[in-house]
């Protein structure tokens, strides 16, 4: 009976034994499983994270292009031609020719880029032949006849400026019909009073309005 006894406690503990060694891989299967988890989560994150940033910096792109061709204006054009004009009123040949100069540099000085796609091709027709009418009243102080005539093709250039991209203040198309031997001629006002450049204090009211801008 002894022996029997003997013989149960010994092959009890054998078993015993023989589970052990596979609880333990058991347990350090799941270990490393746990452990491979937590190292790929933050990878997983981090991707997640990156994409919003992507798009972010997707849609802040449009946004500048739409506000650089907000910019463009032609109201410095505007108002250095109207200054040309008024000189050419008061009969001021000198006055002319600086306030021509600087209506030469600020065309030169636009970014075409700045302009709408569509309406580019068309500036760059009108602003070089009114660079060209700029420079000629520029470079002729002491020739005020000279001065008048390239005021008359320049001020069909701003005209055509204005017909394009508008204007914010309220400027008037007026009319000589005497110019020219009787061709007539145009030109731009910030004001509704008929003040003739093409024959000064000569024949000041000489004209008419024709359009509102």
């Amino acid at each position: 009976m002894k022996h029997i006894i003997v013989s149960i406690i010994i092959l009890t503990a054998v078993i015993s034994c023989k589970q052990s060694p596979n609880k333990e891989s058991e347990l350090k299967t799941q270990d490393s499983t746990s452990i491979s988890e937590t190292k790929t989560a933050p990878l997983h994150d981090s991707l997640v994270a990156a994409e919003p940033v992507s798009a972010t910096a997707q849609k802040t792109e449009p946004v500048k292009t739409e506000t650089q061709v907000q910019n463009f204006s032609i109201e410095p054009i505007i108002k250095d031609y109207l200054a040309l004009k008024n000189a050419l009123v008061a009969d001021n040949d000198k006055g002319a020719a600086s306030a021509g100069k600087k209506l030469l540099a600020t065309i030169k000085n636009v970014d075409v880029k700045s302009i709408p796609s569509g309406k580019q091709k068309e500036y760059q027709e009108i602003a070089d032949n009114a660079k060209e009418n700029a420079e000629h009243i520029g470079d002729n102080t002491g020739k005020i006849d000279h001065q008048r005539e390239h005021l008359a093709s320049l001020s069909k250039d701003v005209s055509d400026l204005i017909a394009l991209f508008g204007s914010s203040q309220k400027l008037y198309q007026d009319h000589c019909p005497m110019y020219n031997d009787g061709k007539g001629a145009v030109w731009i006002s910030e004001t509704k009073d008929i003040k003739n450049p093409y024959y000064g204090n000569q024949m000041l009211s000489c004209g008419s309005v024709k359009k509102q801008f």
